[in-house]
């Protein structure tokens, strides 16, 4: 059985409570000599398995302060490996309780995993933390959010590496597109990817707007009102060359092109914004 595999194999096993693989203190210490003078892979399983409380403790302590995305059982394979490793390699004269000697290698063999998942190098990543802890501390003294001359006055840093320094702390945070929302009231979980926009989809509230001004323009205003309309927003015309090419004084242009708006806004609500863009996809 391959090592993974194993791996998986106990961690079902440590989701029950601790197993004593040993009934006794004696048993336990008789398979560790037993193991040491000839070390068997059924034996080495045995004392995996009495020991993998102490891996899922040691996983469930470090999932606690990582992100919601981070899976125990993740942590618990490295750790599983680590615990393995420390079986291996322990000294039964030092006169040391393997509980002691192995905690400190199960936990680097789960860190080390983490260190190999993370995309962002460890040195940008501790100076980003370094800038956090930083901000936060002057924001308890200071009372209020420091600006960036407070903060790189702090870290002693020149304006230009301080600006790089916070593009890459900008850069090391990712949001899982598959983690859910805890603040959400509805009756189904949420998760990021159901709330990103689709800058390539269209409003329907605004294409519904847009038809209707489209329609008003096209039907209900006289040729010189969309004349009006059409020069003064799609081809950027002044009020004045407006009135020079119909014909008109530059104050009946604009008493017309008041009329229109007010009109527009009385019947659907719009500005003169959505009056532009309507003009322009008229005349596209």
């Amino acid at each position: 059985m391959s090592r993974r595999k194993y791996a998986a194999r106990l961690r079902r096993v440590s989701r029950e409570q601790h197993v004593r693989t040993f009934p006794d203190e004696a048993s336990l210490a008789a398979a560790w000599r037993q193991f040491k003078a000839n070390p068997t892979d059924e034996l080495r399983n045995r004392l995996v398995e009495h020991y993998l409380y102490l891996v899922r403790y040691t996983a469930e302590r470090i999932r606690a302060k990582l992100p919601d995305e981070v899976d125990v059982e993740d942590l618990m394979s490295a750790g599983i490996f680590g615990l393995v490793d420390a079986i291996d390699a322990f000294d039964l004269g030092r006169g040391v309780k393997f509980e002691t000697y192995c905690a400190p290698r199960i936990r680097g063999a789960v860190l080390d995993e983490l260190r190999s998942m993370d995309w962002v190098p460890r040195l940008v990543r501790h100076r980003a933390q370094r800038l956090n802890e930083t901000i936060r501390m002057l924001e308890a003294e200071l009372g209020r959010i420091p600006t960036q001359e407070e903060v790189a006055e702090r870290l002693r840093l020149p304006r230009a590496q301080f600006e790089k320094l916070v593009r890459d702390a900008n850069a090391v945070s990712l949001v899982s597109l598959s983690q859910r929302l805890g603040d959400s009231d509805s009756s189904r979980d949420i998760a990021e990817i159901d709330i990103v926009p689709d800058e390539q989809s269209t409003d329907p509230v605004a294409e519904a707007q847009k038809a209707d001004i489209k329609h008003i323009i096209a039907n209900e205003l006289t040729r010189a009102e969309r004349l009006i309309i059409v020069l003064y927003y799609y081809e950027q015309m002044t009020m004045k060359e407006i009135g020079a090419t119909l014909d008109l004084s530059e104050s009946r242009v604009s008493q017309m092109h008041s009329a229109i708006i007010a009109r527009l806004r009385e019947q659907l609500g719009v500005d003169q914004e959505d009056l532009a863009r309507a003009g322009t996809d008229l005349m596209a």
